[in-house]
């Protein structure tokens, strides 16, 4: 069942719109709202890059990064490569 990418992208333009409300009305670190809406847009996006591809053979410029990429790239940083 393929979605309609303007469909998906109405999504997508709403989560970020929730986000917005949510960043504005932050109550603190870690407020659990933003980070819901954080995951929204996430997810919304991913519907709309999955859609945009299969209706048109095309992507998008963007990238969703995961907790996993994050501590890829920290193992990175710390790794030196040590010649004898």
């Amino acid at each position: 069942m393929s979605i309609d990418p303007r469909v998906a992208l109405q999504s997508l333009t709403a989560a970020l719109e929730e986000h917005l409300v949510a960043a504005s009305a932050r109550r603190g670190e870690g407020d659990p709202n933003v980070e819901a809406a954080f995951f929204a847009v996430a997810d919304a996006f991913e519907v709309y890059e999955d859609a945009l591809y299969e209706a048109f053979s095309e992507v998008t410029p963007l990238q969703v990064f995961d907790d996993e990429d994050e501590d890829d790239e920290a193992l990175d940083e710390d790794l030196e490569i040590v010649e004898d």
